[in-house]
């Protein structure tokens, strides 16, 4: 049972936060809640599968779930800056601190762009 806070920094635990999405008990109904959905499936790691079923296929191009378990970095937290949703379309602006695999810590600045179809939200790509 987690009982921990949820690693996207919330503030919430993680079982009252991106738990029920990575669990899929539920889908995320913003692109807010998918973003750091998201963000909590890459901090935590294991969660490959669930990155691709909420990537948008066209997007996705050759990923697989073994390439993204290959990652070296660890995530060490997330800030939303900012975020848009109108109707089927929508924009999560984001910062993320890591420590890549040299030990040397980054920081990943991303707009991310989401697409709604047949309701539920998918990551498209970011710049």
């Amino acid at each position: 049972m987690h009982r921990s806070l949820c690693p996207c920094n919330s503030g919430k635990t993680y079982n009252a936060c991106c738990g029920p999405y990575l669990d899929r008990s539920t889908t995320a109904k913003t692109v807010k809640q998918l973003m750091r959905s998201r963000y909590s499936a890459y901090a935590l790691g294991g969660h490959e599968n669930y990155l691709l079923e909420s990537w948008h296929p066209a997007a996705a191009g050759g990923l697989t779930a073994e390439s993204m378990s290959a990652a070296k970095i660890q995530w060490q937290g997330l800030e939303i800056l900012n975020f848009s949703q109108p109707g089927n379309a929508g924009t999560v602006e984001f910062q993320a601190q890591f420590i890549d695999g040299n030990g040397k810590p980054g920081v990943h600045h991303e707009i991310s762009r989401f697409i709604r179809v047949q309701g539920k939200w998918l990551y498209v790509d970011g710049d």
